[in-house]
């Protein structure tokens, strides 16, 4: 199991390649609330999406975000780290997205 701190450094990590994306990626991000659970360390971290950039990053007690994530500690790290797809880790129920379609849609975008 990963600690609360290599998932952190995990969504730290994918916050700056949010922010290193083109403006053509970025421009599809609403500021929209999104919350990452993580089951097996039992935090959630929270953050906002706005102009592509995933900022205001926090712990907190569950959180009803617009766009809302699970995934384990483990799988959280080897997504950053590349060695877990995520179309395989969706299709095999290791990532659990809630969002409306609309949602679904920009997010395929930035990812």
């Amino acid at each position: 199991m990963a600690s609360v701190e290599e998932c952190e450094a995990a969504i730290g990590h994918v916050a700056g390649l949010l922010h290193g994306a083109d403006d053509g990626v970025r421009q599809q991000a609403d500021d929209r609330s999104v919350s990452l659970f993580i089951p097996d360390l039992d935090v959630v971290f929270a953050a906002r999406l706005h102009e592509g950039s995933l900022i205001d990053i926090t712990t907190l007690e569950r959180e009803k975000a617009q766009i809302r994530l699970t995934v384990s500690s483990d799988d959280l790290v080897a997504l950053v780290n590349g060695d877990l797809g995520f179309p395989q880790a969706f299709a095999h129920g290791r990532v659990r997205i809630d969002a409306g379609i609309r949602d679904l849609l920009r997010l395929r975008t930035l990812f």
